[in-house]
């Protein structure tokens, strides 16, 4: 994995195949004790968003490798009262050795790399949630072994996290349908991108009848239906996506050893149900363990630490 060294990690779109499989590998090893890399190094994590898995998964991860880790609060650091991203942004990048950032527009993430030499990580923007990707890759494979070829139907609204999930199961050989309300489909360039990387080895759809997206499928996924910065829309949602809520009953449909992804936080009985949530197919605590496993990997990677 030194090919990552003092690499950002914006998007997907950043690693290759290899790359990314490499990332899964090492995550698993991390898991399971096989190594423990060391590297005495400082991130910082400006994050505009609130956050419970980000925040504490990647800063277990770094004190785990023996870093530390600084919260670069918006509220009681400098770009809360104004000072110009590229100011922040070369400074930080005299103090740190890699920053994780949380933030609205994703332009704002790719000015801030454009600045600052060190690495930076795409903790989550409004286009692009990479490192929640590939914890869902390593849940998947841990579930299944080889995973080529299974498929993945996320059902809900066409935000940040399915367009992550379409790039990694495009690069990885995974087949992914997105089903959402009409008028909700994730970007057509985040579609067509995904659709590139797949070539022949996966097939990427978009529908919207949630019955006939998740037939025969191995895994089914959802997210709340109104992101961070949506709230406003919330309550008139609920109507149009209640068709597209994971229940029993939509289970029936897929495969009899189906798996259920949720990227948390839930709004129990809107996207996804109580039973559903707690019963027998759910792997969301699995998946949320994993996003320290991945980080650590793209930290320990991106840091020379392997």
């Amino acid at each position: 994995m030194s090919g990552l060294n003092g690499r950002d990690f914006l998007s997907l779109t950043d690693l290759s195949a290899a790359e990314v499989e490499g990332v899964l590998e090492l995550a698993r090893s991390l898991k399971a004790g096989e190594i423990t890399p060391h590297c005495q190094k400082v991130l910082g994590l400006l994050f505009y968003k609130a956050s419970t898995r980000t925040r504490v998964s990647f800063s277990v991860a770094m004190y785990q490798l023996g870093g530390q880790v600084i919260d670069l609060n918006p509220k009681v650091t400098q770009v809360g009262r104004g000072e110009p991203l590229a100011d922040t942004a070369r400074v930080l990048d005299r103090y740190l050795d890699v920053v994780a950032i949380r933030t609205f527009a994703h332009a704002d993430l790719e000015a801030f790399a454009h600045y600052a030499n060190i690495p930076v990580l795409n903790a989550l923007t409004d286009l692009a949630h990479p490192c929640q990707a590939l914890a869902d890759l390593l849940t998947l494979r841990e579930c299944f072994g080889e995973i080529r070829g299974t498929t993945v139907t996320y059902v809900g609204d066409g935000n940040n996290v399915a367009h992550s999930l379409m790039l990694c199961c495009a690069l990885l050989g995974v087949n992914v349908r997105v089903a959402t309300p009409p008028g909700f489909e994730p970007h057509t360039k985040m579609v067509d991108m995904a659709r590139q990387l797949a070539g022949d080895r996966a097939q990427v759809e978009v529908l919207n009848d949630p019955i006939a997206a998740v037939k025969g499928v191995q895994a089914i996924y959802t997210d709340v239906w109104a992101s961070m910065g949506q709230e406003a829309e919330a309550r008139d949602r609920i109507p149009v996506f209640q068709p597209y809520q994971v229940n029993e009953d939509l289970i029936t449909h897929a495969d009899s050893q189906v798996i259920l992804l949720h990227c948390l936080p839930a709004h129990r009985g809107e996207e996804i149900t109580d039973e559903a949530m707690e019963g027998p197919h759910s792997r969301v605590w699995d998946q949320a363990e994993n996003r320290m496993h991945v980080q650590k990997a793209l930290l320990a990677s991106i840091l020379g630490a392997v």
